[in-house]
């Protein structure tokens, strides 16, 4: 076991080198050299018993010490992490984390049962383009259902500034989402949102202090443009009163839309969560979906708006890439928008 864990973690060290940020992957680093060592975090990560990568094992340890930072529980530690020190030096913060890992272990474990949460709003500008595709042929009311909607902080996806080098959308608002764009650019129609919903298996009460340190902790420390967003988006949902409904989404979904409204549009989305569930609750979501898209009306049509994974989208094996893809009903038209990845740094053409 210990073995599929350190493959694990220096899989995650290549992940968070790409995704731009050399902090996390050095701390990751040197926590897998502590497993192979025999060192506190092998003590840690000994008895887990489950897929260390579908757990995301090496993103809670890093959570837990981001956590300690936020929280001022190890005041040395923070002393020593990016927020404090930009020009910070992993040979002075690892042995200070080493020895927090050591010192706190009891802590460091209870954090880590919980997984990983991190609510990403920079990948609204992707599910944006397939709300803009949709609201240039649809100029009436619409009411969206969010699943796996975590904290709900992209609920309020319509009230964010967007920036790319070729368009911009939205007014002013705490939330300024930017990409490189190498796509063709979306229509810019307004868009009215009437209603709004969400849903999640284990959402986080964003009014809830603990819930918001959970959520930014996992934020990767050496981002600060990541934690500016973050702040924003729990800035507006908590302006809002923003709520997610703990639900089963296929449950959910069904309930909503056989309930939906006969004078509006209704959008479905979601982002990066159908890899999740089980294979069976995964189809029962799309069930759902194509059920309510083949009553769908001209004076109510259905749009579903997606960002994930090729490999559950289209079935591509071993596929890297994010689609994002919009189908609408009446007529059950899917269109592919563009590719990108998971943390939305770039959209490319399909």
């Amino acid at each position: 076991m210990m073995g599929r864990v350190l493959a694990h973690f220096r899989e995650q060290v290549h992940f968070c080198g790409a995704y731009g940020s050399p902090f996390s992957a050095a701390l990751i680093s040197c926590a897998a050299e502590d497993i192979e060592s025999g060192g506190p975090t092998a003590a840690l990560v000994a008895n887990w018993s489950t897929n260390p990568r579908a757990d995301a094992l090496a993103l809670r340890l890093a959570g837990a010490l981001h956590a300690a930072v936020l929280t001022g529980r190890d005041p040395a530690l923070a002393a020593a992490y990016p927020a404090a020190r930009p020009d910070w030096r992993m040979q002075d913060v690892w042995p200070i984390a080493r020895a927090f890992l050591a010192r706190e272990a009891e802590w460091i474990a209870a954090f880590m049962r919980s997984p990983p949460q991190t609510n990403e709003t920079r990948r609204a500008i992707a599910l944006l383009a397939g709300f803009l595709t949709f609201a240039e042929e649809w100029r009436g009311p619409i009411d969206t259902l969010e699943i796996g909607a975590s904290a709900g902080l992209n609920l309020y996806w319509d009230r964010f500034r967007y920036r790319t080098q070729a368009w911009a959308w939205g007014q002013q608002s705490p939330v300024l989402i930017d990409t490189d764009w190498q796509a063709p650019a979306p229509p810019l129609p307004q868009i009215a949102v009437r209603h709004r919903a969400a849903c999640d298996l284990n959402p986080l009460d964003i009014r809830d202090e603990a819930a918001r340190l959970q959520l930014r902790s996992y934020i990767w420390a050496d981002q600060p443009e990541r934690l500016a967003r973050f702040d924003g988006a729990v800035a507006l949902a908590l302006e809002n009163s923003a709520r997610v409904d703990r639900a089963d989404a296929a449950e959910w979904l069904a309930q909503k839309l056989a309930a939906r409204a006969d004078d509006a549009a209704t959008i479905v989305y979601h982002s990066v969560f159908l890899q999740y569930p089980p294979r069976a609750a995964r189809e029962a979501i799309v069930d759902a979906i194509q059920s309510a898209g083949a009553a769908a009306t001209p004076q109510a049509p259905l749009a579903w708006v997606r960002l994930e994974p090729e490999a559950v989208t289209d079935g591509a094996e071993n596929g890297l890439r994010f689609v994002i893809d919009l189908t609408t009903w009446p007529g059950g038209r899917r269109r592919i928008l563009g590719y990108t990845d998971g943390h939305v740094r770039a959209i490319y053409a399909p």
